[in-house]
């Protein structure tokens, strides 16, 4: 568990007295998961099966981490949030695991195919998308600024958007 994991399982358990249980390259110490009650997963597998929400927060390994296989694996009802990196997930996969009823909910601030934004995605009541701004350097900023300038003038003008968000509530 990271940092950033280990401030949103301490702010879970001592927010929603959430059960947290966690999967890792390497275990806490047993003080750092007294300190929240987590309980250690020694497999992917074990974590999916038990946990009513799946936080995806890890580097890229090289290779698709949430794919059909695993999300058939995710307890049925459970909701998934990924705010690693888009291409750890397959997203036609999770559409389908969220159309069904498999999964109930999805929170990503990051896509497989980015700066596009799956157009399925987008019209999901239970999938909520935000903005990925982690770590971003001042050129990163400057460019979100620009690039939210440009929307803005854009529909000023009576253009579309470049990058609409909730296209569907804007008045044509």
């Amino acid at each position: 568990m990271s940092n950033r994991v280990s401030t949103i399982a301490r702010k879970a358990y001592a927010c929603f007295g959430m059960k947290i249980y966690y999967q890792d390259l390497y275990r806490k110490s047993k003080e750092q998961e007294q300190a929240i009650n987590a309980s250690f997963c020694e497999t992917l597998d074990e974590l999916l099966a038990i946990s009513d929400c799946v936080v995806l927060a890890t580097p890229f390994g090289g290779s698709k981490l949430i794919t059909k296989e695993t999300l058939a694996r995710f307890k049925k009802g459970s909701k998934f949030v990924n705010i690693a990196r888009g291409s750890l997930v397959d997203e036609s996969a999770l559409v389908d695991a969220l159309k069904s009823g498999h999964l109930s909910a999805a929170g990503l601030d990051v896509h497989e195919n980015e700066p596009n934004v799956n157009k399925d995605l987008t019209q999901m009541r239970n999938v909520t998308l935000t903005a990925h701004t982690a770590g971003g350097a001042a050129e990163t900023q400057i460019g979100f600024e620009r690039l939210s300038m440009e929307n803005i003038q854009r529909v000023l003008t009576g253009q579309e958007a470049l990058t609409p968000v909730n296209k569907q509530l804007m008045k044509k």
